[in-house]
């Protein structure tokens, strides 16, 4: 069976990957700075989203070790958990799931940093996900994520944040992006 399937009526019940629209967008360094400042210099951090070349791998072990994990070498977030320790979850994921992911990550009960857009604020998930201990990291101006072939996107049409847990000093943060 394919790693990467959609749920259907005939299909048993397990977690799925529902591959959205533009799921595969890849985020730039400097969208990765300014979560450097919150991670403990001594956290083992797990960028379960990513690949060796992600820019969240190479930024994240210039200061701290990283474990990385991806779909698509058959290590589903939704069910998979690294056999080494680590301590922080810093990613961006999939902005198809949501909800899941951010249950998932919850479920743990460490800390974390997940990218999403910041109409998720209105929908009820975070509510009913994050109770009173949502934390944002907020920026000055929108991420410009990548494309596959390297090229940046277009300035999407939604601004997006780290919605955090566990992590920020106080419930929100402030943080220019320079591009």
């Amino acid at each position: 069976m394919d790693i990467l399937q959609k749920a259907d009526s005939n299909t048993p019940k397990k977690h799925f990957y529902v591959v959205g629209k533009n799921d595969e967008c890849y985020t730039p360094a400097y969208c990765i700075t300014p979560i450097l400042e919150f991670i403990p210099k001594d956290a083992v951090v797990w960028c379960p989203f990513d690949k060796p070349e992600s820019e969240f791998v190479k930024i994240i072990s210039r200061t701290n070790k990283v474990v990385h994990s991806h779909i698509h070498t058959g290590q589903d977030f939704l069910s998979f958990e690294p056999s080494e320790h680590w301590d922080i979850i810093v990613s961006n994921p999939p902005f198809a799931n949501k909800i899941k992911f951010f249950e998932r990550a919850i479920s743990f009960g460490k800390p974390f940093a997940l990218i999403m857009n910041n109409g998720f604020l209105s929908d009820s998930g975070p509510s009913k996900i994050f109770g009173e201990d949502l934390q944002l990291l907020m920026f000055s101006q929108r991420m410009r994520f990548m494309k596959p072939d390297g090229t940046q996107m277009k300035s999407p049409p939604f601004g997006s944040s780290y919605f955090c847990y566990k992590l920020l000093p106080k419930p929100i943060v402030f943080r220019e992006l320079k591009n």
